[in-house]
């Protein structure tokens, strides 16, 4: 299998966290956290991140009850997904993100980091493929 690098993304309406891995390496690290009110800019600055990392491959967070059934962020995810492959034309995995925040809190012993908590949705991807 090639090398490729993954931007992983925790969706929120208000933020949204990013992390950077690669498939060499198979190991996540947070990278930024988008604050942009405006959807035009989330994805003005989506889109300056893909043209700086060039990723393969793009892993969204999927907000799930936690009995594994739907909740009401979960279509907001889905179609932050449709949206990333239907701008950017590349690949999209959808990765249950369950516990991340609450985790990225426990790590870093403050509020929940929204980058650390894509970085653990990454590495969830990893360990799983």
């Amino acid at each position: 299998m090639p090398e490729e690098t993954l931007l992983a993304f925790d969706y929120g309406t208000k933020k949204l966290g990013v992390a950077i891995g690669n498939t060499l390496l198979r190991q996540a690290r947070p990278l930024d956290i988008i604050l942009e009110p405006t959807r035009i800019g989330r994805f003005a600055r989506i889109a300056s991140l893909i043209d700086t990392w060039r990723p393969e491959r793009l892993v969204v967070g999927l907000a799930l009850d936690t009995d594994g059934s739907d909740q009401y962020a979960t279509n907001r995810c889905r179609r932050f997904a449709n949206q990333l492959h239907g701008r950017y034309g590349l690949p999209v995995e959808l990765v249950d993100e369950r516990g991340s925040s609450v985790e990225a809190q426990r790590m870093t012993g403050q509020a929940p980091d929204d980058a650390v908590a894509a970085a653990i949705i990454l590495q969830r991807y990893f360990d799983a493929t």
